[in-house]
């Protein structure tokens, strides 16, 4: 920020310097010259002067022409030509000063009848005045420059800096930092910000606190009515039927692992962003085998393929919601084999909302693929809508599943619609990259 605005008040100001200081220099240039010129005709006045005081009543000079003043007139190393009328109605010349003048300003002068004055002087002085005029004009355009970067400078810090405090009051806000700032800038665009800064740290505080204060009370009447239901299907699990103690048995486990999920949730939504690195295979292995009797039901096969060695940095819970919503997906919309398979790839740019990552960032896709009509054109720019369905559901599910896996930095994106293919990138855990991988595919 500072840089910009420095490179563009020193833009300007250069800019504004060369449009002045050019043709500044050239009129000092012409100036010394119309000066020295000004100078030799004041001397030829002059001269004209004395030499008309000379001629008689007829007009003309009798005898010789008396050219003491008029030497007294020629500057040094400079020669004077007169030529003046004489009584034989001829016409006499006379050269004062040096025979001859090295690269010569020359000025002339006509005296009508009496004659004509021709003044020729060095012009090496007058080219060293009008550099040292030059230089002067230059030195001036480069002392402006000079200021208007020590202005530039001041006004960028003046500018950039509070700029980057109230940026990196917005950013500790975000992280969760509600800590009130009471510092002011003196500008008051910049003020109003900050005071608008103080107002949603407020806000947000008291928001946060009521929905962290929210989910404890929702969690602790799921927790209790699903213990009420475990305790229920404990006293099936003794019932005489074995087909009874079978489905007991696992409606037990199903209300364990809710739990369980719970409890994970709870806890992820008041980690403030605290990173996390779990096997994928092994929290995909919950989700495959909680859907593999619902697709067996459908004479429909549900598979995982992967490596149990990748590890991703995201919340497990998430990611099995996530998985989760788009495996009911497939059974509910899709046909054929339903395949979950984990994969690494590099090269993709995750960038979620004020971050940035490396574009070779090597990352964790989970693929969810069946072979199924897929999604129709109308409905795929609209998948992730909520509340959009074209099939009769709520389209809440892959909205929700989105916003779970973008909320530990991930991506959820539709990769092919026909049959339909959903891939979900999640960072990979920094130090479980492995310096080989086995058993998982290259990027196609």
């Amino acid at each position: 920020m500072r840089r910009r605005i420095l490179q563009s008040i020193l833009a300007v100001v250069i800019l504004t310097a060369l449009l002045l200081g050019v043709p500044l220099i050239y009129t000092a240039w012409l100036w010394v010259e119309d000066f020295n010129r000004s100078d030799l005709q004041v001397r030829l006045d002059r001269m004209a002067a004395e030499i008309i005081t000379q001629e008689g009543i007829n007009g003309v000079v009798e005898g010789d022409l008396d050219t003491n003043s008029l030497r007294l007139l020629t500057p040094a190393g400079g020669r004077l030509v007169v030529v003046y009328p004489t009584t034989d109605d001829g016409a006499a010349r006379v050269d004062i000063g040096e025979s001859s003048v090295p690269s010569p300003l020359v000025e002339s002068l006509a005296m009508g009848t009496s004659g004509s004055l021709r003044l020729e002087v060095p012009s090496d002085e007058m080219r060293t005045q009008q550099r040292q005029a030059v230089g002067a004009v230059a030195l001036l355009v480069l002392v402006s420059i000079a200021a208007g970067t020590v202005v530039a400078y001041v006004t960028a810090k003046r500018l950039a800096d509070p700029l980057r405090d109230v940026a990196n009051r917005a950013a500790r806000l975000a992280e969760g930092d509600f800590r009130p700032d009471v510092r002011r800038h003196g500008i008051p665009e910049l003020d109003r910000v900050s005071d608008v800064l103080d107002s949603a740290t407020v806000e947000i505080a008291g928001r946060l606190q009521r929905e962290h204060a929210l989910v404890a009370d929702v969690s602790h009447q799921l927790r209790s009515r699903l213990t009420a239901v475990r305790l229920r299907l404990d006293e099936l699990s003794v019932h005489s039927d074995p087909a009874v103690v079978v489905e007991a048995d696992e409606a037990m486990a199903q209300v364990d692992r809710l739990t369980v999920a719970i409890d994970e949730l709870v806890r992820s939504s008041r980690s403030n962003g605290t990173e996390t690195h779990v096997s994928v295979i092994r929290e995909l292995s919950v989700v495959i085998a909680d859907w593999k009797r619902p697709f067996e039901d459908a004479d429909r096969e549900l598979v995982l393929r992967g490596d149990t060695n990748v590890m991703a940095s995201t919340t497990g819970s998430r990611l099995r919601e996530a998985v989760a919503v788009l495996v009911d997906n497939a059974l509910m919309h899709g046909a054929g084999t339903c395949t979950v398979a984990v994969r690494l790839i590099q090269g993709q740019n995750l960038r979620t909302p004020g971050e940035e990552t490396s574009p070779r960032e090597t990352m964790v896709c989970v693929e969810v693929s069946d072979e199924g009509v897929g999604v129709s054109n109308d409905l795929a720019p609209h998948i992730f809508d909520r509340g959009f369905s074209g099939a009769g559901s709520t389209g809440v599910g892959l909205a929700l599943a989105r916003a779970l896996i973008e909320a530990d930095g991930g991506r959820l994106e539709l990769q092919r619609r026909r049959p339909a293919l959903f891939a979900i990138f999640v960072p990979l855990a920094r130090e479980h990259v492995p310096t080989r991988v086995t058993g998982i595919r290259e990027p196609r």
